[in-house]
Order: structure tokens, then C-alpha cells, then sequence
């Protein structure tokens, strides 16, 4: 039997990785600003319509200040940090869940000291990240926590 998408299995390997998964740093074509995160495309499923994948910045590290029409789910792996959704900024840490909606503002944010890995789940068809525009960006730093979270 042909097996499409992901193999069956695939052992976990030291540091967060796994058999048979490319390990790539993410957005290197310079599109969006984020820093020291990687990228890994844990399963790639047609027959389930989603992707999973495990993102982790370094201490310090952060990822993309982004929205987009398509939701997602996030389940916190390894260290902590804080993370912005819509208009809330929140810390997190190992297994906490975040659920993304359509069209909300979203970043994370590595603690100093440590870094932050975590699951990310996204149909596989999904439309591209927006940027925030100065104006919205402005909007957004308006609220105090936002500020403070958005200057690290």
C-alpha cells in the first residue's frame, strides 16, 4: 500500500528534532520580520487537510507579527515566553494551548534565557500572512501591553 504525506513513523532525535524532518530557518527570503526561529514539517496530510508543524526560536527569539484568513492551533513544547493574540498579550509555557483565530494579530516571543518551541497545526491550502501596516501598527501600540510586548 502507498502511504502519501508523512511516513508511518519517525523517532524523536536530541535537541527537538526527528528522522527524516528538514530542519529550516524560516522565512529566509527576508519577506517578514521575525528572529532566530526555525521551521520543521512534522506531517503534511492531504487526507486530513492539515499540516503540523514545530516552530522554535532561540532565547530572544521571536516569530512573525502576522494575521491571516486561515485559524490555527498551538500547543506549547518546550520553554516560555509570552504571545500576542488579537489584543490580549499572555506569558506561556510548556502545553499551554492557543488557539489563533482568522484574522487576529499573533506573535511569540522567547524568554531571555531559554528557548520556545511549539506545535503548530494549519490546513494545508491557506492563504498568505498580512503584515501590519504602519497605521495598524500604530493602532496596535497604542494599547499599553501591546507596546511593551512589540518592543520585546
Amino acid at each position: 500500500m502507498d502511504h502519501e504525506g508523512s511516513p508511518p513513523f519517525r523517532a524523536v532525535q536530541p535537541g527537538f528534532r526527528w528522522d527524516g524532518v528538514a530542519y529550516m530557518p524560516y522565512k529566509q527570503d527576508g519577506s517578514a520580520p521575525f528572529k532566530d526561529i526555525s521551521r520543521q514539517v512534522l506531517f503534511h496530510e492531504h487526507d486530513l487537510n492539515c499540516e503540523l508543524r514545530y516552530f522554535e526560536m532561540d532565547a530572544g527569539g521571536y516569530s512573525t507579527l502576522e494575521r491571516h484568513e486561515h485559524a490555527h492551533a498551538v500547543m506549547i513544547l518546550r520553554g516560555s515566553g509570552q504571545c500576542l493574540v488579537g489584543d490580549e498579550v499572555r506569558p506561556v509555557k510548556p502545553f499551554d494551548l492557543v488557539s489563533i483565530p482568522s484574522l487576529a494579530w499573533h506573535q511569540f516571543r522567547a524568554t531571555a534565557g531559554e528557548p520556545l518551541g511549539f506545535l503548530c497545526m494549519v490546513n494545508v491550502l491557506r492563504d498568505k500572512p498580512q503584515l501590519p501596516s504602519e497605521e495598524e501598527l500604530a493602532a496596535l501600540k497604542e494599547r499599553p501591553a501591546i507596546a511593551r510586548f512589540l518592543e520585546g
